[in-house]
Order: C-alpha cells, then structure tokens, then sequence
C-alpha cells in the first residue's frame, strides 16, 4: 500500500478538483484562451477575425497545448485541457503538501480545505480550479516549485518557476520575486547567489519565451496609445480584477480576515514545532524547512501591499497608477493565502491529533465539515442542468432559470446553423451582441468586436474599445460612456449597413425583437441574422 497510497492521494484530489470545476463546457476563459490556441494552429478558423488576429501573448501555452485542436473540436479540446491540468495540478499538490506535512491522506483534506477558501476568500477574483488556460498549467510548476523551497532545492526551484513565467508570465514572475524574498529574509542556511547561478540563469532563459514577447509587445506603439491602453484595462475593464477601489468592500473584508487567520496559523506552527511531524533532509542537503511557505505568502502580500499604495495614486496621475497597476498584484496572493491557510491548517490539525487528540478531533471536524459543505454543494449544483458560465450573460438576470436556458438553447442552435449554412461564407464577418462569449466557439466564424476578448497590444487594444463604442455605446462620439445599449436592435438599419462597411462585416446576429427592416438569413424564437446586403 506504501507505494500505492501517493497514487491513491493524487487520485482523490483528482476527484475535488473534478467536482470543484467541472462546469459545463465552455467557462468563462475558455473561448478566449482557446479560442487563441485554435487560431494559433489553424488560421482558417474565425478567419478575419479582429481579436483573433492581435497579438499572442501566451505562445508556450497554444503551441505546447493548442496543437491537439487539430484532431478534437472545441468541446473535446476543453474537456482534454480540464482533465490534463486538474491531473497535473492533483499531483504537484500532493508533493507540495507532503513536503510540509509528511502525512499520509493529509494533502486531501489540505486540497479540500484550499478550493473552498479560494473560492470564498479571494480578494479580485483569481481562481485555480476551473476552465483550461494557461495559468493552470503555470501553478502546477509554481506547485513544484514551492515543494522545492521548502526542501532546499533552489536551483531546481528557480528553474521550476522560470518554466511557470514561460506558461504565464505575471504567475511565474510574482512567484519568483516571492521566492526571491524567501531566499533574502528567511534563508540563514540557504545557498549563496554564486551557487543559485545555474537555476537562476536557467530560470531566467526560460522566462524569456514569454517574458520578451511581452517586453516587445508595444515596440513602436506611441506613448500616447500605450497610456491610453492601460487606463482602458485598468479603470475601465478590468476594475474587479486590478483596481482596489473598484473591489467589493466584502471581499476585501473576507481576505484581510482570511490574511490574519493565515498569520495565527503560521505563529501556532512555528511557536511549538513537532519534529515528529517534519522529515529529515537527505543526506547533504541543507536543512528542510516548511516555514519558508509561510515567508512565501508574506511576500505575495507584500507584493499586493505595494500595489495597494499604487492604486492611492490614481487621483493625482491616471496613466501613472494604470501603468503599474496592469500587472496584477494581487493575483498571487489571492492563491497563496488560501494555500498557505489549507497547509498550516491541516499541519495543526495533525499535531493536535498527536498531542491531545480530543482537540485535534475537533479541528477535524470543523475542518471536513467546511470543506465538505463546499464540494458537497458544488457536487449538486453539477447534477443540475446549467447553461454554461460563458453563456451565463446572453439573457438578463431578471428573466428566470427555465427561459434562461431556453435563450441559451436558441443562441447555440442558430450558432451552429451559421457553421453549416451554405449562404453564409467562413470568411464572413458579423455584429454581434455585446456580452455573447461563445459566437465564435459555436460558429466558427468571425465578429467585430465582444466585451470579453480585450486584446493585449496598447494599439488594439484602443481600437477595440473604440469598436465596442460604435457598435454598443449610447454616445459613440464618447468612448468611454459606462452607458450601453442593451441590444444591437436598439440600432437603426441604415446605421447597421454603416458599421458592417466599416467593419467589413456582411452579417448581424442579434435578438430576434424587435424585428429590423433587413434581409432574414437564419431565424428562431429568440435570434436572427440579418444580412447587410450592400456591405462587403
């Protein structure tokens, strides 16, 4: 059983992670990270498309992953990508739990206790367990890196992230700058920067097949463009995500609780150690040391600290704040407080248990009844027929459940209609609703402009918020208006012909009602598609 049983953990996480994330195909990133990965290995698909064809900015992830959509459709390619990284990340836990706690079955509940407190104490909502993009496949190295840390292994940790940066640059790069603060404040025994020189260029060169393409990204964009580009990304789409002010006060409420309960933890820990609990390094290796994860969690808050204090700047130079603030500094510590929390949690659990085992129960209890409440719900919410969450925002929230879906029925028919109408070419180009994630993902055929996908390069990005403000804006002589229209219909015909000719857009799919005085290619309860015939 002793060699069975790191199979038989991995193979239970496997299961949590499975019932944390398997919503319906496709989640929320998914069209976008795979759309790009498609693309990358097919250019016919979405042929013309505007997002589509800007700027790549995840290049390892498309052509180390992206190349199986040659051989699987859209759905497939997500179901292979979900269970690829949930395996991979199942089994990095697993070595990263049981190098702070040597612990049989232990890494279960950590990975348990870890997917309910990101899901209910993030601080911008970063996530781990879920759709496939390449940020999946850079925590499993990150995973393996951190194992490293805290088992001494610093070459072998610096390449682990380097290779983290090369999936996803900002969850390599923060944790690499969190690991090199480990090494300067937590590491008396640890080896010289001379003897890290191999890992840290090794980590370094790796890093660069993502790092220079985002370095390169806005090579001769005017400066005007780029300052323009961030206050875009930062103050107007992506507030939720970089932006403090603009995060809900009860989320930062939850994390700062959580953040403190994260640093009673780690005191409990390190202020009555159990050698008992802790292995003995090799032979010749420097001293195993698990308190080094505690250090690594300080410094991502560290790192969310400092981006706290750029935000404060907002009010006296936009462009200044939004030119830091894009690189998310609060991404990691989302991550690394639940994971610090789930480890030093389940490490006391196990040493009450060892020395008074009645209070060692009790924390046990608490613990599996908290994260079992949380799979146990999210396991029925699984046998529940849902519309998928990148689906989610075609119907407004006040219609109900059941019409919900029937919308979502309609939008995917009449997608797939498009794909197989022989009056509609796969070159074709069309307006499309506002929110809609999925037009591409069901047709195979191009659109002008989506909320969702926001390019990565200054220059498209800007165009494509000047798109978004022709197409969906009450005032589109005003760009940045926070007001929208709630459909394409809103919009008369012979403005409909003006932005297909400029667009070069020959198709509208929009709401079925009210009708429009435009020629019906497709046509079902809830959606149409015009053709704007004096536009090629």
């Amino acid at each position: 059983m002793s060699r069975l049983q790191p199979l038989a953990e991995v193979l239970l996480i496997f299961a949590i992670f499975f019932i944390d994330g398997a919503a319906p195909v496709p989640e929320v990133n998914e069209p976008y990270y795979l759309g790009k990965a498609i693309h990358y290995w097919n250019p016919e698909w979405a042929k013309n498309d505007f997002f589509l064809g800007t700027a790549d900015t995840h290049q390892v992830f498309y052509f180390t992953f992206g190349w199986l959509s040659l051989w699987l459709d859209p759905t497939a390619l997500a179901w292979t990508g979900r269970i690829l990284t949930w395996t991979l990340l199942a089994w990095s836990w697993q070595r990263l739990s049981f190098a702070v706690l040597p612990r049989r079955w232990f890494a279960i509940l950590s990975a348990a206790l870890l997917v309910m407190l990101i899901k209910n104490f993030h601080l911008a909502g970063e996530w781990l367990i879920g759709g496939v993009e390449a940020k999946g496949f850079a925590y499993v190295l990150v995973f393996l890196g951190l194992e490293a840390v805290v088992r001494s292994r610093w070459n072998r940790a610096w390449l682990l992230l380097g290779a983290a940066s090369a999936f996803h640059v900002l969850v390599g790069g923060w944790s690499a700058v969190a690991a090199g603060l480990v090494w300067l404040v937590r590491c008396k025994d640890c080896p010289s920067l001379r003897a890290m020189l191999p890992g840290l260029v090794g980590g370094f060169l790796l890093s660069l097949l993502s790092l220079w393409p985002a370095l390169t990204l806005n090579r001769g964009t005017d400066s005007a463009v780029i300052r323009e580009a961030n206050r875009i990304y930062v103050f107007e789409r992506l507030t939720h995500h970089l932006s403090p002010a603009d995060i809900r006060i009860n989320f930062t409420i939850r994390f700062m609780a959580l953040s403190v309960f994260f640093f009673w933890l780690a005191w409990r820990w390190s202020a009555r150690a159990d050698d008992a609990l802790r292995p003995a390094p090799p032979s010749g290796e420097a001293t195993h040391d698990s308190q080094r994860l505690g250090a690594f969690v300080a410094a991502t808050l560290a790192i969310a600290a400092v981006g706290w204090a750029i935000s404060l700047t907002a009010d006296y130079d936009v462009f200044l704040a939004a030119g830091l603030l894009r690189f998310y500094w609060f991404r990691l510590a989302d991550i690394a407080v639940p994971l610090g929390v789930a480890l030093f949690a389940a490490a006391l659990i196990a040493r009450e248990l060892r020395r008074r085992p009645v209070v060692g129960r009790s924390w046990l209890a608490v613990a599996v009844l908290a994260a079992g409440w949380n799979l146990g719900d999210e396991a029925v919410r699984r046998l529940r027929p849902t519309v998928p969450p990148s689906d989610s925002k075609l119907a407004p929230e006040s219609l109900g459940e059941a019409e919900a879906a029937q919308r979502f029925l309609a939008w995917r028919e009449i997608c797939r209609e498009i794909a197989e109408s022989d009056e509609i070419p796969p070159g074709a180009v069309f307006l499309t609703p506002r929110m809609n994630q999925t037009f591409k993902w069901y047709s195979g055929r191009a659109e002008v402009a989506n909320w969702k996908e926001i390019p990565q390069d200054a220059q498209a990005m800007v165009d494509w918020w000047q798109r978004l403000a022709d197409l969906y804006a009450e005032d589109p002589d005003n760009p940045f208006a926070r007001g929208w229209l709630p459909s394409l219909t809103d919009l008369e015909p012979a403005l409909l012909k003006e932005l297909g000719r400029k667009y070069k857009a020959r198709f509208v799919l929009t709401e079925a009602a009210p009708p429009r005085e435009l020629p019906v290619v497709l046509q079902n309860e809830y959606y149409v598609v015009y053709e704007l015939d004096d536009a090629e």
